[in-house]
């Protein structure tokens, strides 16, 4: 905000250094004195050359005398009710919020209010949060819908109360607060009626800024706020949000973009002779409202109509702060006509205001050397500062000569905008994948870190590396064009880590079906590809291995770095047993952590080696494996006290020194089960990347739902939490093997807050412990809000659970993924038409028209629309 505030030109910066000495408590008494005469001293005429030197040391000054107070109030917004009484008794602007149960969503507003208290200092408002719980303040920590709200409090009393779903970001806060201390200052219009009255009452006393914002709390409404916060003393603010005002302004009241006119009601020119006497003469801005926009702009209305100059245009220096981004038209005056030509460069200036600065050249200067055949001249911003020399025969050739560049500039900002728009209704596209591959239509991949397989070049190219990671994706499939952007950054990665003999591909198999679908038995190493995107691992000589993590490329990367080595790894003396349970397996994954499973057998001939090894070989990639035999595999195996052949695991969550044994199943199907079983620690975090794995086994989930931490204090609570889940399954025994119970951490997981809502229609708080994807049903339990979580507790839950003496808390969502729309459901039309005889060609044509205006209409009618954000699946 102080960065911005500087950028104010010289009213401005003065502003904010009277306002930073204003606030600054801690500053010694004699410094404001000397600042402020320091300050005024350097005149008028030089503070806009030598505003930034000034506010800096001004500052810095500031700074090293002590003043702390706005350090302090970023970093420490919270109050004890002490502070509270004494900050009230003082008549001092507070906003502030009264905790009492933090839910999900209040710490996302804790977060930014956190953020919004450096900006509202810089008007005055201290921000902070009182917790009902440490500091209870009777009149505000009494009723539990208080939590939902903040206040304002002003002149020693509370000033206004705002729900937390109008002040739920930095711009809404910012904004809605200012807008409250100006209500007195900023008038709000529906009418053109409303508009008129202001019109006259402004008349000839203030001229009047209009701005439209599509809706409160936005970045535009905290810009326009912020500017009539310092500009309000000089003109009269009207916000409009719509009605039928924004018809006489010819906006459309579905435009999505803000406007903002200047009206000149304090001073009439009798210029203006094109508009009638009630209204005031307008002029909009034609840039994207922004504070530093909107602040040009009017910097730029309180500058000279004309400026007159007596030396050549390219003489005249580019305009300097805040004007450098605006256009300068020169007009060439003679001194016959010196007093025509004045009035009709005053004419042109009123057309151009806002948009250009218009300078008269008075030829009659011997310094003007111009050649006379030019009348007119210009000079870009931001195209070097070469002046351009033209002959123009009317006012209209200027006015069009200056308006292409503006046109140009609001094009591009309408393009924008256009995107914008766009993006809000890309809720039409099946889902988020689609829209974020349609908003980036324009961005063509760069290709050159992948290698781009066909059916010609395929086999020589896969026969020069030991390893080839291909991609199979089709271009017209969302999640395909998704997952390849994330595909060459691996690519790249990979080259950038200077990996040896990894190769990565791509094979487009809309263009080149024969090899995507070639059948077994070809030379090609894999099954005919039918699900996309997919990945394969091929190796010379292999068989292709299947890559069916997480579409991300992180996961990606890590899976292909630890495919990298043998699997298993043939362990033969002490330090590479060492090394294969301690080291880090690449660089690359320092900081990632993987599980372990070895193997230990006493000859390559003894039972069960052969199961383990093509277990091993399905693990790869996922899990590092190794393989211990003949001499040391006693060691280990008395270390450890177990019997060859054994396979001892090593989970990531748990100590080395304490491995998990099992036996060698009789197959590696069931190897692989009890290694996937086994690895799960007793109460695991459900993420979006173990979801499907977790899913898969079938079990009853009891979930438990808890919030991000604040402190030690708040991490040790639920980790006691998880632990007596833990708890439940050792006391519950066989009877909870068919329950899977998981933590879900909403600050790591935020999608997991939907979630939790969907399951029960609010969010609860926290923690909320439930039970869903029962097999009797698609019913969601929960446990008892405000009960403490105690193995026992949750036992005789469950169990009551299972008798059928509770009731559902709520239901889990249908497994149907309907099209968007009717139209879109080619299945259903295909079996249509083969329950349906063949029509007539006249029944045919009729149907097309009857379907042609029902879909013609459903694109009329938007809420009619089905609103495909409200299908989910029962998958969470």
């Amino acid at each position: 905000m102080l960065i911005r505030c500087v950028l104010f030109s010289s009213n401005m910066g003065l502003w904010v250094v009277a306002k930073h000495l204003y606030f600054c408590v801690n500053c010694p008494k004699d410094i404001v004195p000397n600042i402020l005469w320091f300050i005024f001293s350097l005149g008028r005429q030089h503070i806009l050359l030598r505003m930034w030197a000034c506010i800096a040391v001004v500052l810095l000054w500031i700074g090293s005398a002590g003043c702390k107070e706005k350090a302090n109030m970023s970093n420490h917004i919270e109050y004890t009710a002490a502070d509270f009484y004494e900050r009230l008794l003082s008549g001092k602007m507070m906003f502030l919020y009264f905790k009492q149960q933090v839910s999900p969503t209040i710490s996302l507003f804790l977060v930014e209010l956190e953020k919004s208290a450096e900006a509202l200092q810089d008007y005055g408002v201290l921000v902070g949060k009182i917790s009902c719980k440490k500091e209870p303040v009777e009149t505000y920590c009494s009723e539990a819908k208080q939590q939902h709200s903040a206040f304002l409090f002003r002149g020693g009393k509370e000033f206004l109360s705002f729900s937390l779903d109008t002040v739920f970001d930095v711009n809404s806060i910012v904004a809605e607060v200012l807008f409250a201390i100006l209500r007195d200052e900023v008038k709000y219009v529906h009418t053109d009626a409303d508009l008129l009255a202001m019109e006259k009452a402004a008349k000839g006393k203030k001229d009047i800024v209009l701005g439209y914002v599509r809706s409160l709390g936005t970045q535009e409404h905290r810009s326009l706020m912020e500017t009539a916060y310092v500009y309000g003393a000089k003109y009269q603010f009207i916000l409009i949000t719509g009605g039928p005002v924004l018809k006489q302004l010819g906006v459309n009241e579905s435009s999505q973009q803000s406007q903002v006119w200047f009206l000149h009601c304090r001073v009439r020119s009798t210029l203006m002779t094109a508009v009638t006497s009630e209204r005031c003469p307008v002029t909009r801005m034609r840039k994207a409202l922004s504070t530093l926009n909107l602040h040009t702009f009017l910097q730029l209305l309180e500058g000279p109509l004309v400026s007159e100059v007596y030396v050549d245009p390219s003489s005249v220096p580019p305009p300097q702060f805040p004007y450098q981004l605006t256009p300068q038209v020169f007009l060439f005056s003679h001194p016959a006509t010196e007093h025509l030509d004045l009035d009709t460069a005053s004419t042109l200036a009123w057309r151009l205001r806002g948009l250009a600065l218009l300078l008269l050249v008075h030829r009659q200067s011997p310094a003007v050397k111009t050649p006379d055949k030019y009348n007119a001249a210009y000079r870009l911003p931001e195209k070097s500062s070469e002046v351009k020399y033209v002959t123009l025969r009317s006012l209209d050739d200027v006015l069009e000569l200056v308006t292409k560049q503006g046109k140009e500039e609001q094009e591009e900002e309408e393009d924008d905008h256009v995107d914008e728009e766009e993006g809000s209704h890309l809720g039409e596209l099946d889902d988020e994948v689609a829209a974020a591959v349609y908003k980036n239509r324009d961005h063509f991949q760069d290709m050159d870190s992948v290698t781009q397989l066909t059916s010609d070049n395929f086999h020589t190219e896969v026969a020069q590396s030991s390893l080839t990671v291909v991609l199979f994706y089709l271009k017209w499939d969302a999640v395909s064009m998704a997952f390849l952007s994330s595909f060459i950054e691996v690519a790249e990665r990979l080259e950038d880590s200077q990996v040896d003999n990894i190769q990565m591909g791509v094979v487009d198999c809309g263009e080149w079906t024969d090899l995507c679908a070639a059948q077994p038995g070809t030379a090609v190493p894999f099954q005919p590809i039918t699900a996309f995107p997919s990945v394969l691992l091929i190796r010379p000589q292999q068989s292709a291995q299947h890559y069916g993590g997480l579409l991300t490329g992180e996961a990606l990367h890590r899976f292909i770095m630890i495919s990298c080595m043998d699997s298993p790894v043939l362990l033969s003396t002490k330090e590479e047993v060492s090394s294969f349970l301690q080291e880090v397996p690449h660089p690359d994954l320092a900081s990632y952590r993987p599980d372990r499973v070895l193997g230990l057998f006493k000859t390559e001939s003894q039972t069960g080696l052969s199961v383990f090894t093509e277990a091993a070989k399905s693990l790869r990639g996922e899990i590092l494996t190794g393989l211990l035999i003949d001499e040391l595999v006693e060691k280990w195996a008395a270390e450890y006290a177990v019997d060859p052949p054994a396979v001892l695991l090593f989970p990531s969550w748990r100590k080395l020194t304490h491995p998990l044994v099992m036996p060698v199943d009789s197959s590696s199907q069931e190897l692989l089960a009890h290694i996937c079983a086994a690895l799960l620690p007793p109460v695991p975090e459900l993420t979006v990347e173990n979801l499907p794995s977790l899913l898969s086994m079938g079990k009853v989930l009891l979930l438990l739902f808890v919030g991000e931490e604040e402190d030690e204090i708040g991490r040790r609570q639920n980790q006691a939490l998880v632990d007596e889940l833990g708890g439940v399954v050792e006391q519950g025994g066989k009877r909870m093997e068919r329950y899977l119970p998981c933590c879900i951490h909403l600050g790591r997981t935020p999608a997991a807050m939907s979630v939790l809502g969907s399951y029960l229609g609010s969010m609860p708080p926290l923690p909320a412990l439930v039970v869903t994807h029962l097999p009797t049903g698609d019913e969601v339990y929960q446990y008892p809000p405000n009960t403490p979580i105690l193995a026992s507790s949750v036992l005789q839950w469950l169990q009551s659970v299972e008798d059928g003496k509770e009731s559902p808390a709520g239901m889990l969502g249908g497994d149907s993924w309907p099209a968007a729309f009717e139209f879109y459901d080619f299945l259903k039309i295909m079996d249509m038409q083969d329950a349906d005889p063949s029509p007539t060609e006249e029944e045919e044509e009729e149907a097309e028209e009857v379907n042609l205006e029902e879909h013609l209409l459903t694109k009329k009618m938007p809420e009619d629309r089905l609103d495909i954000n409200t299908k989910f699946h029962s998958e969470l």
